[in-house]
Formats: C-alpha cells, structure tokens, sequence
C-alpha cells in the first residue's frame, strides 16, 4: 500500500513540474502579439486574392502593420469601405480605391468561331491548352471549359455559348480567374472604362480573320481616328491606354470587324 501511495505521490509531483515548466516555457518563449497587426487583418475581407501585391490578406495586413507601405487603398475587392478601416487603424489616409473587374477579351462564342478538332479529355483549359494550344480555331480565344468559373468565389462568371462570361455586378475584381486563364484572356479593368478591346489575338489580320468573325485584324483604323491618343496598335492587336482614352467612341464606330465596343 505504502508503494501505491509513494508511486501516485511521485507521478503527481511530475505532472505538477512539468506544467510548471510548460508555463515558464510558454512565457519565456512566447511570440509578441503584433495588435496593429490583429485589427488590420480584422480589416480586411479574407479573400486572399493577392490583388494588393502581397501575398494574401496576412501579407498585406503584416506590411502595413510594420510599415513596409503606407498605402492603405490596396485592397480591391474591400473597395473604399476597408480603404477607410484600415486608414482609420493606421492613423493614415484612406485614399481612393478605383472598383475593378474582371474582363475577357474574347467574343469567340459558337457564332463567331469554331473548332478544329473534338476534344475528349479533361474538362480544363489548362489540360485541353497543351493539345495542340486547344480545340478552337483561334489559339488565342477562351476555350470555355472554365477555369476561371472554378477558382471565382463570387460566383461571377458562368460558361454560356462555349465561352466564359463575367457578371461585373458580382465581380470584386481579385483576379484570381486572370491567374487560373491559360491564355491570359482576362484582364482586371477599372468598372467604369467606356470601350474595350474584345480580342487577344495576335496573329497578322488575315490569319485572324480566319480564326473568327470579329477579331482584331490590326488595321490601325482606330488608331488613326483615335485623338488622344489612347489607342494603339501593337503586335497586331488594339490596346487602350484608359488614362488617355476620353469616351468618344470612335474607335468603335471605326473598327471595320466589331472587336472594340462601347460601354453600354
């Protein structure tokens, strides 16, 4: 009975030392809890998008908190309102976020291309990309299996008529289908910009031609009527400089295949 009563004695004063030392432990070897940190993270939305240029909302959180950037207006999809919490935290000023969206620059719907061969295989752009650049007739265009649908958690985009769309009422613009896009179709554009271009085509005009109905066949007609000087042709493909492009329109009312189209 005695050695009973001296093994439970020994066993508890071992539990009793060894949580003394889990707590000296805990202490000493403690990590300091940065507060800046915690409230900037409360922050922001969570969507881990990487729209800021960081890696993640931690990231953008981890820089502001140990002043790696003053600049509080970088997250996208938190828009003015997390602009304005987070400048608040800060002791900063908010600035101004500029909304974005996601846009495709493609119209090779079922009308305007087609393919050139069936493809059976995975249901994935970036596995139907590596046979033969995919199945469609422009090596450029969305082939429609929706990469981009599957990583959006805002459930913005949806593939209709073999090509992928995006809702702008529901996009927050974090660009995560620009990443997942094979052909890197899909740029992230401010809401409010007045035309764009509906075509990655890179081809010579009348390769391209062949490849859809309106595609950009890099005529410069745009370019020539354009009076600010906001678009250009490079690589045989219209590109709009939106700090320099004044609405008018009349790169669209030029364009003889219909790739540039005015914001509705």
């Amino acid at each position: 009975m005695d050695k009973l009563i001296i093994a439970i004695v020994i066993l508890t004063a071992i539990g009793l030392l060894c949580a003394v030392l889990l707590v000296i432990a805990g202490k000493v070897m403690a990590v300091p809890v940065d507060e800046t940190f915690e409230k900037v993270r409360a922050c922001l939305p969570g969507a881990n998008c990487g729209a800021c240029g960081f890696a993640g909302c931690d990231g953008y959180a981890d820089a502001l908190s140990k002043g790696k950037t003053k600049d509080c207006a970088l997250c996208v999809p938190g828009a003015s309102k997390v602009a304005g919490e987070v400048a608040e935290v800060m002791g900063l000023e908010a600035g101004n976020v500029e909304k974005k969206v996601a846009f495709i620059t493609c119209r090779g719907t079922c009308e305007n291309t087609s393919d050139k061969f069936v493809y059976d295989g995975i249901s994935s752009c970036s596995a139907a990309e590596l046979f033969y650049a995919g199945p469609g007739q422009c090596t450029f265009g969305c082939m429609g299996f929706g990469d981009c649908a599957a990583v959006c958690d805002q459930g913005a985009i949806c593939i209709e008529n073999g090509m992928a769309h995006i809702n702008p009422a529901l996009c927050i613009g974090c660009g995560k289908c620009a990443k997942a896009c094979p052909n890197k179709l899909i740029d992230i554009i401010p809401a409010n910009v007045p035309v764009y271009v509906t075509c990655g085509n890179r081809e010579k005009g009348a390769m391209t031609r062949k490849r859809c109905k309106v595609g950009c066949i890099g005529c410069k007609k745009c370019e020539k009527v354009c009076e600010s000087g906001a678009i250009t042709v490079d690589n045989n493909l219209a590109k709009i400089d939106y700090s320099k492009c004044t609405g008018c329109g009349k790169c669209a009312e030029n364009c003889p295949s219909g790739c540039i189209l005015v914001r509705k």
